[in-house]
């Protein structure tokens, strides 16, 4: 059989001539047969082994090697530099400033990292060719599908990065640690297991669990972290809302402890004092969670986590600004609008001989939403 097969407009080759032809004849048929006439087609690097070829080939490789690299540098920062906030000031600062800026030019470098690689591989290793083809409208026919994968195979043959394997293992390295810095972006928010320390986990219990026999005091925010503003029931007038704090006197004087006890998601409470006379409906088994006209609701929406800032006197109506949610203070703070499907938990409360609020007990039940559909089961 001839190795030429005619291929013109009244011969097309049949299954069995396409079946016996070698890679290269394909690779040829798919160019006659899409019309493309190669005008020239200069390698890069005619004789092989040059040192201006492995001087390319290094600086190609390079980039890749360095686009890992910055990948690395990225999770590591991501999962090890600190990032929780520090006030102006204070120390750490600087470093919780730069969080942000490290993660993104890391990340951003890598990635550019790769795509100058590619360009200078395309630029200095691929070679030069110019050609022209004829363009038809239409699908493509079986023989220009069987032909297709050929002619890529013969067009990476003739990029000689086949034989590159410095360049195959860098890029290759780059494109697996890409593949795990973009798997930490998606998973690194859940790497943590909440669950590991299991009755203690933090999912469970919150700041206001009374520990080793400590009073838990609720405190009001002043806006000075070192002034300790505890709460008596004198404070507030009929028909007001104060945002509290748990605050426990070994605290005192012991700045982290006492911003952590402020920035915990699930620590704010919204303490309301009721209108004296005002008719209340109270959940089975919590009918002594008041303190008389004096109630303590958790802040964070059983819908979606947001604050629940606001209080109608008029109504009694506790507003989440986020989604609308309202709640009824005057029947156990069960929603009665919005999107939220259940009641805001509610803390114990009473007073103290020395005549400040304090909390009884933890919630009842877990605060936030989503898993908290219903109360821990023993």
């Amino acid at each position: 059989m001839s190795s030429e097969v005619s291929t013109g407009s009244d011969r097309r080759p049949t299954k069995e001539e396409l079946d016996a032809m070698s890679p290269e004849q394909l690779a040829r048929l798919a160019g006659e047969l899409d019309e493309v006439e190669v005008v020239h087609n200069t390698p890069a690097f005619p004789i092989p082994g040059t040192r201006a070829e492995k001087r390319a080939e290094r600086s190609v490789a390079l980039w890749f090697v360095i686009s890992a690299i910055s990948m690395i540098a990225f999770v590591v920062a991501f999962i090890a530099w600190p990032w929780e906030y520090v006030n102006v000031g204070e120390p750490g600062h600087a470093l919780y400033n730069l969080y942000t800026p490290v993660i993104g030019f890391t990340f951003g470098f890598s990635v550019l990292s790769i795509g100058i690689a590619v360009i200078q591989m395309v630029k200095k290793l691929f070679p030069d060719e110019t050609s022209v083809q004829q363009r038809h409208d239409g699908p493509s026919t079986d023989v220009d599908r069987a032909t297709f994968l050929a002619q890529v195979a013969d067009a990476g043959k003739g990029t000689t990065i086949g034989r590159r394997k410095l360049i195959i293992r860098s890029a290759g390295l780059a494109a697996a640690v890409a593949g795990i810095g973009t798997g930490v972006v998606a998973l690194g928010g859940i790497i943590r297991n909440p669950w590991a320390e299991g009755d203690d986990a933090p999912l469970w219990h919150t700041g206001w669990r009374p520990e080793n026999g400590e009073t838990v005091y609720l405190r009001t925010d002043t806006g000075i972290l070192s002034e300790i503003a505890r709460v008596r029931p004198e404070d507030m007038e009929p028909g007001s809302m104060m945002t509290v704090f748990p605050y426990r006197e070994s605290e005192r004087g012991n700045e982290e402890e006492l911003l952590h006890a402020q920035r915990a998601s699930d620590a704010p409470v919204m303490l309301i004092r009721l209108r004296p006379g005002t008719e209340v409906t109270k959940r089975p088994g919590q009918e002594n969670f008041n303190y008389g006209d004096f109630y303590a609701w958790s802040k964070v929406c059983t819908h979606l986590g947001c604050p629940t800032s606001l209080y109608q006197a008029q109504d009694n109506r506790i507003l989440c600004p986020c989604h609308q949610s309202q709640f009824l203070a005057t029947q156990d703070a069960e929603p009665v609008f919005g999107p939220a499907a259940r009641p805001l938990p509610q803390l114990p409360i009473t007073v103290n001989e020395e005549g400040f609020f304090v909390a009884r007990s933890d919630f009842v039940e877990p605060v936030g939403p989503a898993f908290w559909e219903r109360p821990k089961t023993t």
